[in-house]
């Protein structure tokens, strides 16, 4: 049996998701956090048996006998992947990981206060807190792709909250046990809340395993959702897990429980509990996609720089001394689109610490990478 991401691009191309559709057929598409894989057997088959015998209904609430099978099937992924003993009873549902987290920043904090992120970051980060009339307030990573102690602690003086992204999007980075341990420390000690995405947390691809945030800072809450992992991004659903000394979420509005798919929870339920080969073997195709990452660029573009992720399928990379970009005020990721006709994600839409950077996306088959990482080299190897 092959890899999940032996699929051909023409039957890519059918498909019509944001990916395949964004841009003219002769760009190569390596931006959005889609995968290119085949879907997990066990999830097509509930999804088809939940059509076949119509069960399309609402997902069943927190009071029914069926309202934490969610979160079951969550906790026992949870417990065999990270050793994480997940309060199902705790938990609540919510309709996907960055709607569950402004909810829950809703608990924690009163409009107009301000709410920590770490830049470069996931985008929407910003844009959702804003819209929920939180202020941003910005603790960069170190350029080493850290977490910087120094800067959470000036930027928690006043905030009420720190939205946390943890494997951190794009650079792959798992913040270790100390880490969270410090700014358990840092949070306590300025009133601050710690709300995780933890939504790459099953594509830990290093040495490294992932920590749960809840069980380093036992006040803090976090989302997960099989949506990233099992490409499930179509069918949105997630969990919000509190830590042990964490109770705000059984003040979560009941409305907010409306938002679920019942379908998407049948198929993440399906994914988590049936997955683990088929997300074993993702994990290996992502290692050998870094790789073949770090031959090209040491082979064919030297200038510029990466670190391997330990996490997530993303490759972060820094090419302002390409010959392409370095001294030119070039936008790299206009570039290699109009140029190039590759299409990644440009690094100042994650703040501005992203700039001179691009995120190419690496979930794909190596035939795909191997073409994205020759558009890539030959556009930015060549003198603008």
């Amino acid at each position: 049996m092959g890899s999940p991401f032996d699929v051909p691009v023409a039957e890519l191309r059918r498909r019509t998701s944001l990916k395949w559709h964004t841009y003219p057929q002769d760009v190569l598409p390596a931006f959005v956090a889609e995968m290119d894989v085949r879907p997990l057997d066990a999830v097509v088959s509930a999804v088809h048996g939940a059509l076949l015998s119509g069960d399309t209904g609402y997902e069943a609430g927190p009071a029914s006998p069926r309202g934490t099978a969610y979160a079951e099937a969550f906790a026992d992924f949870a417990s065999r992947h990270h050793g994480w003993d997940v309060p199902v009873d705790r938990t609540r549902l919510v309709p996907d990981v960055m709607l569950g987290a402004v909810e829950v920043i809703r608990l924690v904090s009163g409009p107009g206060d301000a709410v920590v992120i770490n830049p470069p970051v996931y985008p929407p980060f910003r844009s959702f807190l804003e819209h929920a009339g939180r202020r941003v307030v910005t603790a960069p990573l170190t350029p080493a792709g850290r977490l910087d102690l120094d800067a959470l602690d000036r930027a928690f003086a006043g905030a009420r909250a720190y939205l946390l992204c943890h494997p951190h999007n794009p650079t792959g980075t798992l913040h270790t046990a100390d880490e969270l341990r410090a700014v358990g420390d840092l949070a306590t000690r300025h009133g601050v809340r710690v709300v995780a995405d933890e939504i790459h947390a099953p594509l830990f691809v290093g040495d490294e395993a992932f920590v749960p945030t809840t069980t380093v800072i036992p006040d803090a809450i976090a989302l997960h959702s099989a949506s990233k992992a099992f490409n499930l991004a179509g069918l949105k659903t997630a969990v919000a897990v509190p830590g042990p000394a964490a109770d705000d979420l059984t003040h979560l509005p009941e409305i907010v429980g409306h938002g679920v798919s019942h379908v998407a929870s049948i198929a993440h339920q399906a994914a988590y509990r049936h997955g683990h080969a088929w997300l074993a073997d993702v994990r290996a195709s992502i290692r050998r996609h870094q790789q073949m990452v770090d031959d090209a660029l040491t082979e064919r573009l030297p200038s510029a720089r990466w670190r391997r992720p330990e996490a997530t399928y993303f490759a972060w990379l820094d090419v302002r001394d390409t010959p392409a970009v370095a001294g030119s005020g070039t936008d790299p990721a206009r570039l290699l689109l109009h140029r190039g006709r590759l299409a990644v994600n440009p690094g100042p839409t994650f703040g501005d610490e992203g700039a001179g950077h691009v995120r190419l996306n690496l979930a794909t088959s190596p035939e795909i990478l191997a073409d994205a990482l020759d558009r890539l080299v030959r556009t930015l190897a060549a003198r603008a």
